[in-house]
């Protein structure tokens, strides 16, 4: 017997309550937007420039004997945070120390590292520093501008080739569900402060690729079901079409939150801000396929028929139905 997540034939009425869903979206991107302005983004080194250098220990971490330590090398603002990860041993105590970048010089030089990890040892002698990472604030500034652009250029790619594969209508739709997913995404990251960094880069341009993925296989059903079913309603030819699809997008969304759940539990710290990301970019890019891209779509009206000619050009032609 074959596991099935829904039944083999679904006639689920997903514009039901298409106000309540889109308007939520709405409002999610909305406050997503708020929270990021409000309070801003927990950027990593990448973006800020400066130094990370990461110590572990067999004693319990003390953030307070930590600053207090560093306090007379008047680095200015330095961040403690203790790491927590299930996968670590009772003496395996990790905490990861960012330093901003120092005045007049790309980054932190050895000899101030070097300064702080003495400083360190003075509280805790066995103290070891498995890793030391530093980024200049000119490089910072380069890596923001990258990925930013990184970010506009597939969404640019992305609306261009739906609109050349199937038709403008979908990929207006198509960009308006991933930029709800980034949007949300970023909104996430904020909110919870989690650190925002390269890593996150490539987890927001997986899931636009993940997301769009899921929104054409359900478009390349639609324009099939549009030119089967000619005199049926637009909306009902779009539920049909998600009805359809739901049982490969469920399950492919589902077997990936699965082996995502297990790198986030047990892969580390140190990919847990990317998997997480991805993680919730799998379920609102899911649920933006079906709730967000399609309603755009029907706003909008999309062709009905590709098989009449046009009588004056003779190009594929029909009429726009709303």
């Amino acid at each position: 017997m074959r596991l099935r997540l829904v039944p083999e034939q679904t006639n689920i009425d997903f514009f039901k309550h298409a106000r309540l869903t889109f308007g939520a979206s709405v409002v999610a991107m909305v406050l997503s937007l708020g929270i990021w302005f409000a309070m801003g983004l927990n950027f990593g080194i990448d973006f800020l420039g400066g130094t990370t250098i990461r110590t572990e220990s067999s004693e319990p971490v003390d953030v307070g004997a930590y600053r207090a330590a560093l306090e007379a090398l008047e680095l200015g603002d330095v961040s403690i945070t203790e790491v927590f990860d299930p996968t670590f041993g009772p003496d395996e105590n990790v905490a990861m120390i960012r330093i901003q970048a120092q005045d007049g010089e790309e980054s932190v030089t050895p000899a101030t590292i070097a300064a702080v990890q003495e400083a360190l040892r003075s509280v805790y002698p066995a103290m070891t520093f498995p890793s030391v990472e530093s980024v200049g604030p000119k490089v910072s500034g380069e890596l923001i501008q990258t990925a930013i652009l990184a970010v506009l250029a597939s969404l640019g790619a992305i609306l261009v080739y739906i609109w050349l594969r199937f038709e403008w209508q979908f990929s207006v739709g198509a960009v308006a569900a991933l930029i709800h997913d980034i949007v949300l995404t970023i909104g996430v990251f904020s909110l919870l402060q989690i650190r925002f960094d390269l890593a996150t880069i490539a987890a927001l341009l997986t899931i636009v690729g993940y997301s769009i993925n899921d929104t054409v296989v359900i478009f390349d059903r639609l324009r099939e079901n549009l030119i089967k079913y000619k005199t049926r309603a637009l909306q009902d030819v779009m539920n049909l079409s998600a009805n359809e699809t739901l049982s490969r997008t469920l399950m492919t969304s589902g077997t990936t939150l699965l082996a995502l759940l297990a790198l986030m539990v047990l892969g580390g710290d140190v990919i847990r801000g990317f998997v997480f990301a991805i993680f919730w970019g799998v379920i609102v890019g899911t649920y933006s396929s079906i709730f967000v891209a399609k309603n755009i779509v029907l706003m909008i009206g999309v062709k009905r028929d590709w098989s009449k000619p046009d009588q004056k050009s003779g190009t594929q032609f029909s009429n726009i139905d709303a």
